[in-house]
């Protein structure tokens, strides 16, 4: 029996006692029922973002569907969908992509994934059928990246099924080409987190698709049915305990527009597996090697070491992002990557059930994490179930914050079921406050809310979110950010690398702070942020620049003035400036 395999059957009796009853044999998320850290006495400075949901008067009006309002008969229904925000048409303003699910017994014939065009003035165009985006059933995750290197960025979207592969046709189009790039699945699986990289650094993205569980509706019971499970007395459906795990997969770009599977050559599956959710593929290590990382739910979330030679090596346990900082199993569900640290090293923030604390991990800066969840202030908050989630400046002021959406997965529960945002600020040296109130409606509304995207949808210089809801129509939070901090954007266009630079390390210095951040291709739960980085300068007018490319490249820009978008085109330097003003 392996390490992993022993702290997963140590941790399954303390997640059990803490309320998880269990008429098969397991079942529910992990929780470590842990009560929340006093709070400390306010900072008491000020915040100056604040949102506003402007989703109706948007257009974004259709409701994402996952399962009856009232209740979810299986867990296919439960885990919701995740969004995007990504430019479909290069025409310069974010575009959103949401995905939506279905229910049992009556699915709605107009429950698809929606696409809407920006456009341009603060609204949307629902343009879903005429882009052949329409497609019923249970999706989940999504990647955005151009894997043929043709200018336009391509969808990957997961499903309990079959995946899709979309292929941008540079016209406002797209085509369904899974089979033809030889991605389909010889057998139906429960898709999840996914994401586009270049592992082997030869300019075309490869592709990492994670797998929930493995689940046929005839061999699980519904919720009252004989052999059905218990949460705190209630029936509930079942899993992920209890069901058979996920397994995971690499694909290789062959640079023709077709892939081929690599997972057993690669390594990727020589874990057992897990109930595996949110995929990010970032350089953890800071070799200049894309690493993969997968949130697992109730199972030891997985780190995949790039070795540089078409292999890796899972070492999530001995790196110290797979359990909790007492060594147990977390209802892993979403991940936010970012430098909170402000020392040029990628941390990671990772998302639990409720009754347990968030997963706060700082990196050394050779990839090894240390657990400072109870030092950083997070662990204060333990009353709601955390999936999306970003390290994100949301006033501008040189220090990225931690925004996340919540909700329950028993309907039934209704007291528990919807909840609000939750934003900490940050203090500086790895220390964050709750903010409980200051921040508008928005987010103190309650939704039952799964994936969140993070993007500058109305180009004024600020980050704002958009967030999907459970059998309800998205949030889009609008950020009103006032004060005087600076800002600066930052598009990047490969040429050697692969065309979205996706794998690209920026590293920002602003006065007496420095920030790295990459290009992803998927974080937050199961979604996809805005591709042109964004970092808050405070009262810093000016940055120096320096990319890392996925080639191996590196190219630096000193004193780029800032409260400007500029794309940076690989070996070329900054290519074009546009002005952008907060409004």
């Amino acid at each position: 029996m392996d390490r992993r395999r022993f702290l997963s059957l140590l941790a399954w009796p303390v997640a059990n006692a803490c309320g998880q009853e269990r008429a098969t044999s397991g079942q529910g998320m992990a929780s470590r029922g842990v009560p929340p850290s006093p709070r400390k006495k306010p900072a008491g400075l000020p915040f100056h973002a604040r949102f506003t949901d402007v989703a109706d008067r948007a257009g974004l009006k259709e409701p994402m569907v996952s399962g009856h309002p009232d209740r979810i008969g299986y867990v296919i229904e439960s885990m919701g969908c995740g969004a995007a925000f990504f430019d479909c048409d290069n025409g310069g303003w974010l575009d959103a992509l949401v995905l939506s699910g279905s229910r049992f017994g009556d699915p709605p014939p107009r429950a698809t994934n929606r696409l809407y065009k920006n456009n341009r003035d603060g609204t949307f165009s629902d343009v879903t059928e005429r882009a052949g985006l329409f497609r019923t059933g249970y999706a989940y995750g999504v990647t955005v990246g151009d894997y043929n290197n043709d200018g336009f960025e391509d969808l990957f979207i997961t499903y309990w099924g079959q995946n899709a592969l979309y292929r941008n046709n540079g016209d406002g189009t797209f085509t369904d080409v899974t089979k033809e790039a030889g991605l389909l699945s010889p057998h139906p699986r429960f898709g999840s987190g996914c994401a586009f990289l270049d592992y082997d650094r030869d300019g075309y993205l490869d592709l990492f698709a994670s797998n929930y569980l493995a689940f046929q509706m005839d061999s699980v019971p519904r919720p009252g049915e004989a052999g059905s499970c218990l949460y705190e007395g209630v029936p509930v459906y079942c899993g992920p305990r209890g069901l058979p795990y996920g397994h995971h997969s690499l694909y290789h770009n062959n640079g023709d527009g077709t892939f081929t599977d690599v997972t057993a050559p690669s390594g990727i599956d020589k874990p057992e597996g897990g109930y595996g959710l949110t995929v990010v593929s970032a350089d953890f290590d800071n070799d200049g090697w894309p690493d993969i990382y997968v949130a697992c739910d109730s199972t030891p979330s997985l780190l995949f070491r790039n070795n540089h030679d078409g292999t890796f090596t899972e070492q999530g346990i001995e790196r110290g992002v797979a359990l909790s900082e007492d060594g147990l199993e977390q209802a892993g569900m979403g991940v936010g990557v970012g430098d909170f640290m402000l020392n040029g090293s990628l941390d990671i923030i990772k998302t639990h059930f409720s009754q347990d604390t968030p997963g706060v991990y700082q990196n050394d800066g050779a990839g090894t994490f240390r657990d400072i969840t109870r030092q950083s202030g997070l662990a204060v908050e333990t009353r709601y179930l955390w999936w999306g989630v970003g390290i994100v400046d949301l006033d501008n002021d040189g220090k990225p914050d931690i925004f996340a959406v919540t909700g329950g997965v028993y309907p039934v529960l209704r007291g528990t079921y919807k909840t609000p945002r939750v934003i900490f600020r940050n203090l500086g040296e790895g220390q964050f406050e709750q903010l409980l109130g200051p921040c508008g409606p928005a987010v103190d509304a309650l939704h039952t809310s799964r994936g969140c995207a993070f993007g500058d949808f109305d180009n004024d210089g600020d980050v704002d979110i958009l967030v999907v809801n459970q059998n309800e129509p998205p949030s889009l939070l609008r950020n009103d950010l006032t004060g005087a901090n600076h800002w600066i954007k930052i598009k990047l266009i490969g040429t050697k690398s692969n065309r979205s630079a996706i794998g690209a390390r920026v590293t920002v210095r602003y006065g007496d702070k420095v920030q790295a951040q990459e290009v992803l291709s998927q974080s937050s739960y199961l979604s996809v942020n805005d591709g042109r980085l964004h970092f808050g300068l405070g009262p810093v007018t000016a940055a120096d620049i320096q990319i890392r490319w996925p080639s191996g490249q590196k190219d630096k820009l000193a004193a780029v003035p800032a409260d400007q978008l500029v794309w940076v085109t690989e070996g070329l330097g900054i290519t074009r400036t546009q002005k952008l003003a907060i409004r």
